[in-house]
């Protein structure tokens, strides 16, 4: 038969439905599991959420405009943070007054690499690291090691330099009532939108009451924001206040915490769990990550007890024998007080301080490990300052460009 009289299309079964050679072209091609699966929309973020390291969920998301959308997502954000919490890369600590340093937490996976040697060099002109909270770092720069403070700054954000600094001016010096004294003062920072507010509190008592005054950065510019008083006398020392959700937590009475409530310009207090009493480095207050609640860390050898404080109640929710973790590590014959020195938040981890030592506490993995361990040049432990990846990651703009569709 000539070639040209064989008919193009044959349908060797009558009954069947007739394919078109464009179908048959289609259906030969090769299956490609990998476009398959990443073209599924919930397969994709399931695969994402895989992925541990912040940094690598942002080079992910640089992969196309779809997967940008679906990893800087609020909703898969929350998600991803819930399987992987903000990571401890190390901490700052005073050994000295003209002395501070960084101690990375080893090991670490290699993608912070970079990260950790940016956090060891972003504060090496400042000589003494304060206080720190989620990803700022406050610091006191000497002109040298007799004269007072030349300046204060907020670092914002040591891991990511290039966002500079923010230079506070003189606490506001506030002159006592008749009969009061003061007692306490300190800088809090409080989260708003994509930045901080400031917040000076300064606290003073005639022995049987305590007056709070309240000031709020602005403008450059210390400015009062409220004043109030308790009949309490107040033992703000003895525990790290906290502001939580514009409330002020701290202590009262060595069985009582204190709060502020910023919005309704009102003191309350509520009672520690049964049995409990603040102690000089025993006990310390941490932030629940979404501010659902307050943590209340206490140290009474050999437990270490965490509850968490949601609406009118306590709750144990973990208790640590430090003995049993003491063997564990071959430090059975730890001799001496031990005290707490840092919570991270969350009541994640605990830095515990023993003699010359300083000793990490993983509280949900159950880890404990000597992270440092004071030299000849050292002088004193001054507060830990722990140093977390930074959360949420930063995704950078998105551009509306053609190309940036393609996948």
């Amino acid at each position: 038969m000539d070639p040209s009289e064989i008919p193009h299309r044959v349908n060797l079964f009558p009954n069947s439905p007739c394919v078109d050679e464009e179908t048959l072209q289609q259906s030969a091609r090769p299956f490609d599991p990998v476009s398959k699966v990443l073209g599924d929309d919930d397969l994709l973020m399931e695969i994402l959420l895989l992925i541990g390291c912040p940094t690598t969920l942002v080079c992910a998301a640089l992969v196309c405009k779809q997967w940008f959308c679906h990893a800087s997502d609020p909703a898969f954000l929350c998600r991803f943070s819930k399987l992987h919490p903000p990571c401890l890369l190390g901490f700052y600590v005073n050994t000295r007054i003209d002395l501070s340093r960084f101690v990375p937490m080893l090991p670490q996976p290699a993608e912070f690499d970079a990260v950790i040697r940016r956090a060891s060099s972003s504060l090496d002109k400042y000589k003494l690291i304060l206080d720190d909270w989620n990803d700022i770092v406050f610091t006191n720069k000497f002109k040298n090691h007799e004269e007072e403070p030349e300046s204060i700054h907020i670092v914002l954000n040591p891991l990511c330099p290039e966002r500079g600094m923010v230079s506070v001016p003189p606490f506001p010096i506030h002159e006592c009532q008749d009969g009061y004294f003061h007692t306490f003062s300190r800088l809090l920072f409080k989260e708003e939108g994509d930045g901080f507010s400031y917040v000076y509190l300064d606290m003073e008592s005639d022995g049987t009451k305590s007056t709070m005054h309240v000031y709020m950065l602005q403008d450059g510019v210390w400015c009062v924001h409220a004043s109030a008083t308790t009949q309490l006398p107040c033992l703000p020392l003895k525990l790290n206040p906290l502001i939580v959700d514009n409330k002020i937590y701290m202590a009262a009475t060595l069985s009582e915490i204190l709060v502020l409530d910023f919005t309704a310009l009102s003191f309350s207090t509520f009672q520690l769990p049964q049995g409990l009493v603040i102690g000089d480095h025993g006990t310390m207050l941490s932030r629940a990550d979404d501010d659902s609640g307050v943590y209340l860390i206490h140290l009474k050898e050999p437990q270490l007890c965490i509850w968490l404080r949601t609406r009118d109640n306590w709750l144990l929710v973990d208790t640590i024998c430090l003995h049993e973790m003491y063997a564990k590590l071959g430090m059975s014959d730890v001799r001496g007080c031990v005290w707490i020195n840092q919570v991270g938040g969350n009541a994640e981890f605990v830095f515990l301080q023993m003699g010359r030592c300083l000793v990490y506490v993983g509280i949900k993995c159950r880890k404990l490990c000597k992270v440092y361990e004071l030299t000849s040049e050292d002088q004193w432990f001054g507060p830990i300052q722990p140093c977390m990846t930074i959360w949420p990651p930063t995704f950078p703009a998105l551009k509306d460009d053609p190309a940036s569709d393609a996948t």
